[in-house]
């Protein structure tokens, strides 16, 4: 099994920051809007060095949303940027009227997703947006594993067209990605190759499954871990791969079971090869109040947790 360091953690807000200072750079048409909160999602340099492709648009996120979409008509490439919460729930309407169903060229850009958001709570912890987002259709959904797969992400979906859901965090995790990679939208990442159990892990949850697979190795169970962080559209011709090779799965999520990674993945071996999955993921819960490492821990988001789910479905196979 390959081993994976890291010298260094960063927030993947902080990637994202870094990929639209790129942007600034390299591409005109590359308009950003906030929602009051620029310090949160990292935008100061973008806009320091482009204060004439910056809209503060306040604590208005519908109002972003329909300004987005009109930027799109001139050829203009927005990206809006608040709280994974506010980017979705709040403004779900605005969405799916304005920016789906008229498949317009805006990218979505949502922070402080998941339970790592940490203290602020339930109410601002959203864990239902990748399927909310996903069942939208003409909607690409990415949540990217670390600061560098998030910088490659945000520069990626600038030369995709059509609508984007880009997710991300709060938390500072391992940055274990290379530096130079190039992001490719559906395409699944092989962390590392096994034949025992197949775990298919994305966003804050790829490191967990990377330690997972560590853990499974020291007790003679050869783990397949893959990075999923397109939600969609899917990469189903390397989790069929995968999972004929393995007999067996397991999905990882930042996110509720219902409606996330795994269910998309239940479709597909329900459809097209049948094998045992387990789910580690948040069910049917709120979150609360906590440090990040105490929420994933209670709600079974950690490596042990999946270690536990890959024994569950080796057993079912």
């Amino acid at each position: 099994m390959k081993k994976y360091t890291f010298t260094e953690k960063k927030d993947t807000r902080s990637g994202f920051g870094a990929g639209m200072q790129v942007l600034g750079q390299t591409n005109p048409n590359v308009v950003a809007l906030c929602a009051d909160l620029v310090g949160s999602l990292k935008l100061d340099a973008f806009i320091k060095e482009n204060p004439e492709r910056f809209i503060q648009c306040g604590i208005s996120e519908a109002n972003m949303i329909g300004m987005a979409a009109g930027l799109t008509i001139g050829g203009k490439i927005p990206f809006a940027t608040t709280f994974a919460n506010f980017a979705t729930s709040r403004v779900y309407d605005q969405v799916r009227q304005s920016v789906a169903y008229s498949h317009k060229n805006v990218k979505i850009c949502a922070s402080h997703a998941g339970l790592t958001l940490g203290e602020d709570g339930a109410t601002h912890q959203v864990l239902e947006d990748l399927g909310m987002m996903k069942m939208l259709p003409g909607m690409t959904v990415i949540n990217p594993c670390d600061y560098n797969q998030t910088k490659a992400a945000t520069i990626a979906i600038a030369e995709h067209d059509g609508p984007v859901y880009l997710r991300f965090g709060r938390p500072v995790i391992p940055v274990f990605t290379d530096s130079d990679q190039k992001f490719e939208i559906g395409k699944a990442w092989m962390v590392n190759e096994g034949t025992d159990v197949s775990i298919f892990a994305t966003g804050h949850l790829v490191w967990e499954a990377i330690q997972a697979g560590e853990m499974l190795e020291a007790e003679g169970i050869n783990a397949e871990i893959i990075n999923i962080h397109t939600i969609k559209p899917l990469d189903e011709k390397a989790i069929l791969a995968s999972v004929k090779k393995t007999g067996c799965a397991v999905s990882a999520e930042e996110h509720q079971v219902a409606g996330g990674l795994g269910d998309s993945i239940a479709q597909v071996l329900i459809q097209k090869h049948l094998a045992p999955l387990e789910y580690v993921g948040v069910k049917d819960s709120f979150g609360e109040s906590g440090t990040p490492a105490q929420l994933m821990e209670k709600y079974g988001l950690s490596a042990k947790a999946i270690v536990e789910a890959a024994k569950r479905a080796i057993a079912r196979k």
